[in-house]
């Protein structure tokens, strides 16, 4: 199975007790829902999870995962991701719906239709979802983050294999700090 076929459900944060119980940041729209999907891979797919959901801690999902019986083994799976097939998730529904690995790989274009970039990869920091764009060319050497907000990403169309972006013109100017604007040291 390749990797477009999986999707990334969450990541193991670390254990809980001595159990071996593991508290597990969830990427599913019900953090609890982790455990909904049936048998969890690694990334390359060569292991299997069994996962069944005994609690939350601190806002997070706590898991059990067959085999794994003590503090030290659950210690061991800290920062795992888990993954799943995707044909066991739900067809999404309507425009607006889709899944964040739909987006990797999809061209960035401005409104007017010059190309711009392709989106690397979708961050979740907590505070909103933020678009990693490479940018088109040979100067372009690192990537940049847009917020991932229906203003500056007014159209996602995964049939033309786009997302069409609205940046404010000093989206890319660095502010200057107060006393080189003022043009002082702040000595006297």
């Amino acid at each position: 199975m390749s990797q477009s076929d999986r999707l990334l459900l969450g990541v193991i944060a670390g254990p809980r007790g001595i159990k071996g119980e593991m508290k597990v940041k969830s990427f599913t729209e019900v953090p609890e829902d982790i455990v909904a999907y049936g048998v969890l891979e690694n990334k390359t797919g060569d292991t299997k999870f069994k996962v069944s959901l005994v609690g939350s801690s601190k806002n997070l999902p706590v898991i059990r995962i067959k085999g794994v019986v003590d503090r030290n083994q659950a210690e061991a799976l800290k920062g795992q991701e888990l993954y799943v097939s995707r044909d066991k998730l739900p067809e999404t529904e309507g425009d607006d719906e889709f899944y964040c690995r739909d987006l990797i790989g999809l061209d960035v274009i401005y409104e007017d239709g010059t190309r711009y970039g392709e989106i690397l990869q979708l961050h979740e920091f907590g505070a909103g979802d933020i678009l990693e764009i490479k940018p088109e060319g040979k100067g372009a050497k690192s990537s940049i983050l847009v917020p991932f907000t229906k203003e500056m990403v007014p159209t996602v169309d995964l049939a033309a294999r786009h997302v069409i972006i609205n940046l404010p013109e000093d989206f890319f100017d660095v502010p200057a700090k107060e006393a080189e604007e003022e043009g002082t040291t702040g000595k006297s």
